[in-house]
């Protein structure tokens, strides 16, 4: 059985069980066992996390940045390891989606990370000469992050988004493994480890257990010495992990379910109908549809060129290669979330019904509702089918579209695609207007599929896309904030401050509000 990360060291889990991965190619189960750890396992991380946060608050930006930067060298060396493993739990093709996306993608980040770290502008250093108070944003304490199934790089308990957030903040990193990708998270700590001891990291920087019981986890959430949790996955798990940590005060920023909506208007049809038909296919089955931001409702009004829209879309569904799930609880998931829909008056248009090709998969599926059936029961008809599959909806007109757009929950993601010569434009307006308060991030004629990594990016919204509307969990120095905490000086001499909030700055690059004027410049 594989050993856990605490404190430093590679040691036998206090198991309760163990389980396997699966490859989702073959339904074959893979060696090795990985051990579902006891309490015993969690309390013993807290309490290294706690240590090592203490030992981080005399340790620099800088040389949290060093760390950060040899972690994705230490990756880049181990990318070939790395890959093989990811492709072996997940089916995910190596060069296009595996070497050619994620890891660049996940390296990237945490570069970006450690710039942020170095820098220190993230944390909002603000001083008040007149008043004699001066605040910052600093670590909140040990950070616990949940990986999802669907990204086993980029968004990896130990070298996602997340991670890389909560580590440039200040803080260790208690990694839960997702149990889809077990082995491909233990070589990223098996990496994070070696950089921690190459840069001279405190033990407990970054720890690694790869399952624990549902009671422990939540245990683990709302555990005083925790400071903040990041999980991504199921609303279900989501909202029992949410519920324990806000007995306890502590924060949990989720991304939880989200089905993307996207109104695509009668110009556009007119004007670029079967491109656009190209591009939905493109982008709902592309990774067999697990993105968090696949496009899972379309809008649409009633007419020839929708009508026209629907049979290609439908045709192409028909025609394209079934992709592979990542497990059989997607699998299982996938189907039974369709059958809601079916069940709650959706017709069905293709699909929807089990492959039976030796692995985890099922047929690319479209359902179709009017608007009327959608407003009878809004919620049920919002049940994500999370994989190759979409729900099209019809309106017939433009207020009862917006009526659908108002009973829509948080959303990650929302699109309008509309005229370029304006014919679309009025419509535009008042869909746009009702969709903004509803989705994080609102785009213009193209598929939200795919999340850019820019300090622009907004990868969050309203709940239940996400459990606090105000935080992305993609785009640094933004990611950085939920991990950290608004720490107040008020009257402190000057050589007990932080040195971000001494009157010399502590790199000449920091950028501090300074009496309510950004500056670089060294106070006096």
């Amino acid at each position: 059985m594989e050993k856990v990360l605490i404190a430093g060291r590679w040691r036998e889990a206090n198991a309760l069980s163990s389980f396997q991965a699966a490859n989702p190619a073959n339904r074959e189960l893979l060696e090795p066992q990985y051990p579902v750890s006891a309490w015993e396992d969690c309390d013993e991380a807290l309490n290294a996390a706690v240590t090592a946060s203490v030992a981080l608050r005399d340790i620099s930006g800088a040389q949290i940045a060093d760390f950060l930067e040899a972690y994705a060298d230490d990756i880049e060396l181990n990318a070939e390891a790395i890959i093989d493993m990811a492709h072996a739990e997940t089916a995910y093709p190596k060069e296009t989606r595996l070497a050619g996306g994620e890891m660049p993608r996940t390296t990237n980040q945490l570069r970006q990370a450690a710039a942020a770290a170095r820098d220190g502008s993230w944390a909002l250093p603000t001083i008040d000469t007149a008043a004699g108070i001066r605040s910052v944003y600093g670590a909140i304490g040990p950070v616990c992050v949940f990986g999802p199934n669907n990204f086993p790089l980029a968004f990896g308990s130990a070298s996602g988004g997340d991670f890389a957030a909560a580590i440039a903040a200040g803080n260790p990193v208690i990694a839960k493994a997702n149990s889809s990708h077990p082995g491909t998270t233990r070589l990223f700590a098996e990496c994070a480890q070696r950089a921690a001891e190459a840069t001279a990291m405190p033990a407990g920087m970054v720890q690694l257990i790869y399952r624990t019981s549902h009671e422990d986890g939540e245990r683990l959430v709302s555990d005083a010495r925790t400071g903040a949790t990041g999980y991504t996955g199921s609303r279900q798990a989501g909202l029992k992990l949410k519920q324990a940590a806000d007995l306890t005060g502590k924060p949990i920023y989720l991304e939880l379910s989200s089905v993307n909506p996207v109104a695509i208007l009668p110009g556009a049809l007119k004007e670029k109908g079967a491109e656009i038909a190209e591009e939905f296919t493109g982008s709902c089955l592309l990774g067999t549809g697990q993105f968090c931001t696949n496009p899972g409702l379309v809008l649409l009004l009633a007419g020839e060129s929708t009508d026209r829209f629907i049979q290609a879309v439908t045709a192409k569904f028909a025609e394209a290669p079934v992709g592979t799930l990542l497990s059989a609880g997607v699998e299982t998931s996938l189907a039974s979330n369709l059958q809601v829909l079916v069940d709650t008056g959706a017709e069905l248009l293709v699909g929807n019904t089990a492959v039976d090709e030796g692995r985890f998969c099922y047929a690319n599926t479209l359902l179709q509702v009017t608007a009327s059936q959608f407003l009878a029961d809004p919620e049920t008809m919002q049940t994500e089918a999370f994989g190759n599959s979409s729900l099209l909806l019809v309106a017939e007109s433009v207020d009862e579209l917006i009526q659908v757009v108002a009973t829509l929950e948080g959303n990650l993601t929302g699109c309008i695609y509309s005229d370029t010569a304006g014919a679309d434009d009025d419509a535009y307006d008042q869909i746009a207007g009702e969709m903004r308060v509803k989705v994080g991030r609102l785009l213009n004629d193209k598929m939200p599929t795919g999340v850019a990594v820019s300090a622009a990016m907004n990868h969050g919204g309203p709940f239940p896309a996400t459990g606090h509307p105000a935080f992305t969990a993609v785009g640094i120095p933004g990611a950085l904030l939920r991990f950290g905490m608004l720490q107040c000086y008020d009257n402190v001499r000057l050589h007990r401050l932080p040195c971000i909030l001494k009157d010399e700055s502590p790199n000449g690059t920091v950028w501090r509000n300074v009496d309510g004027v950004w500056t670089q410049a060294n106070l006096g």
